[in-house]
């Protein structure tokens, strides 16, 4: 039976997401900080579909936690406990308003969460995926500068890691709230874009898959906006204003359903390095920002999100390491055998 980690996944997308997948009959791993809100959640899938469903504690904005989390797991499958990973589906994240504030690594609050806790985590539990896995991210039509959500949340700044992730300190000035979020969403499209780059030079048969899930109210995402806000967002109204705009809209259910479909659907297996949008009721691949692809910013951004986390060269799977490095590191090798 499939096995799948969502991070996330007890609640708003990524809730449907695994009411989705567990339909399906596939085993979770709810990935989350809190464990007595994931606890319901899991017992829920379980006595309804009869799947298996563990959760793990993990803070994504917390580096250490991450480490914590992917040591934890990694450890149960190697004895047994636990069965591979068929995708890795890096869902959880947010929008944080209000004056800019910083993880307990010390970098600013949205880059952490949204960018680097994934980076790591998908770098650490590479080796517990299965060969044909998937790695799926939840990204934001945000990102795009040229889109109508760019432009309403915050034009998305450049993908530059070290400055995103010190943003503010030294008496800089700091993004707003909108452009941290959606440049956090761009750098996740192009994490996307690089890890499918660097598993193609690897022959790797892994998928990367960027997925957009559209504005949906319903979420989480405006928690931190005033009432009347949050509540004129769910109307009827404003859906149709939205739509009039050009904004891309959805719900939790439709999106929920395409993220489950992206992570574990038989139509999605060969579709490595695309991007993906729910739009009123339709998925589709779509152009993402013409930045996303621009690879030698995205070689940056990983190598600086390296340094960022302080991942080693050892610590990084062989397939994920830059062509460059596993080629030199392979000559090396060959030349210690002769």
């Amino acid at each position: 039976m499939p096995s799948i980690l969502i991070t996330g996944g007890h609640s708003g997308i990524g809730l449907a997401a695994a009411r989705e997948l567990a339909a399906r009959h596939v085993d979770l791993v709810l990935g989350g900080r809190d464990a007595a809100r994931m606890r319901p959640v899991a017992d829920e899938l379980s006595a309804r579909h009869g799947v298996s469903v563990t959760t793990l504690t993990v803070d994504v904005a917390s580096l250490a936690s991450v480490r914590a989390a992917a040591a934890r797991w990694r450890t149960m499958r190697a004895s047994g406990a636990v069965p591979e990973l068929d995708a890795i589906v890096c869902n959880a994240g947010g929008r944080f308003d209000g004056d800019v504030s910083y993880s307990p690594d010390g970098y600013e609050t949205t880059f952490a969460t949204n960018c680097l806790g994934h980076f790591l985590l998908v770098e650490l539990l590479f080796p517990v995926l299965s060969e044909r896995g998937r790695v799926v991210y939840t990204a934001s039509g945000t990102h795009d500068p040229d889109s109508t959500d760019g432009r309403l949340v915050g034009t998305a700044v450049e993908p530059d890691a070290l400055a995103l992730a010190t943003n503010g300190k030294g008496g800089g000035k700091a993004l707003s709230a909108g452009r941290r979020y959606s440049t956090s969403k761009l750098c996740t499209v192009m994490y996307a874009y690089e890890l499918d780059r660097r598993l193609r030079a690897a022959r790797s048969e892994v998928a990367s898959i960027a997925f957009d899930p559209g504005s949906v109210p319903e979420t989480g995402f405006l928690r931190d906006l005033p009432g009347p806000v949050r509540w004129a967002s769910r109307t009827a109204a404003m859906k149709w204003v939205s739509r009039r705009m050009g904004v891309v809209t959805s719900d939790v259910g439709f999106s929920g359903a395409s993220l489950a479909a992206l992570a574990a659907g038989p139509d999605y297996a060969g579709v490595s390095g695309t991007y993906f949008q729910a739009h009123d009721g339709t998925l589709s691949a779509v152009p993402s920002a013409r930045l996303s692809y621009d690879a030698r910013r995205a070689a940056r951004l990983w190598d600086d999100s390296k340094r960022l986390v302080a991942l080693t060269d050892d610590e990084e799977p062989p397939q994920l390491r830059s062509p460059r490095l596993r080629s030199r590191q392979l000559r090396s090798a060959a030349t210690d055998d002769a």
